[in-house]
């Protein structure tokens, strides 16, 4: 008679119900939340504009706003993918506060310097850059900061994109097809394994 070893046998087991309830949890729970925020988000840009808001909060993605640069702190320049380089802005909004950061406009040259001295800024809501590391961001749930992407860039830049729904990410239906590709993964890799255990073991009688 050939013994299935009892001990491992729970443990893979366990895991392999473990990945099957997050394969559950992402398709019946985390995927249907963010459709509905999708649609929220969607929904977003028709609405009446608002003040450039003081608290981060992800449900006002893409609304309209408009907001006063008192005067530019600081500007740098980064990458923006097909549209080459955005310029963005570090503004002081008041006496006191945390400010905001707004993206003025895209370029295509790395090196260039717009010169813009503040003022009335209107546009919609992004997230502004995140500086933190792929593997930090995973473990620091803090909410990104929010951005004003200005409607009209000043001289020597190009306006920017509108707002793109496709930026916010969707990844629940891919993450629930995962969890269940290793769970049924490592349930042939344990069967194989006990196969491959039983023909190197004499039988016992």
């Amino acid at each position: 008679m050939r013994r299935v070893p009892i001990i491992p046998t729970l443990l893979v087991m366990l895991a392999v119900a473990a990945m099957i309830g997050l394969g559950v949890w992402q398709l019946a729970d985390r995927r249907p939340k963010k459709l509905a925020f999708l649609e929220q988000l969607a929904a977003n840009p028709a609405k009446p504009p608002i003040a450039f808001p003081r608290t981060t909060d992800d449900r006002l993605l893409f609304r309209r706003v408009s907001a006063m640069c008192l005067q530019p702190l600081s500007g740098r320049i980064e990458g923006a993918g097909a549209a080459g380089f955005r310029w963005i802005v570090e503004c002081r909004t008041g006496a006191e506060g945390p400010g905001m950061t707004v993206q003025l406009g895209t370029t295509r040259d790395p090196l260039a310097k717009p010169v813009w001295k503040g003022g009335m800024v209107q546009g919609y809501l992004s997230h502004a850059p995140d500086s933190r590391p792929m593997v930090a961001a995973l473990f620091d749930h803090t909410p990104q900061r929010l951005m004003l992407v200005a409607d009209t860039p000043p001289p020597g830049l190009a306006a920017n994109a509108a707002p793109d729904l496709s930026s916010v990410p969707n990844n629940h239906l891919a993450y629930g097809v995962q969890w269940f590709l290793f769970a049924a993964v490592a349930t042939v890799i344990y069967v194989l394994a006990l196969r491959l255990r039983n023909r190197t073991r004499p039988v016992s009688i």
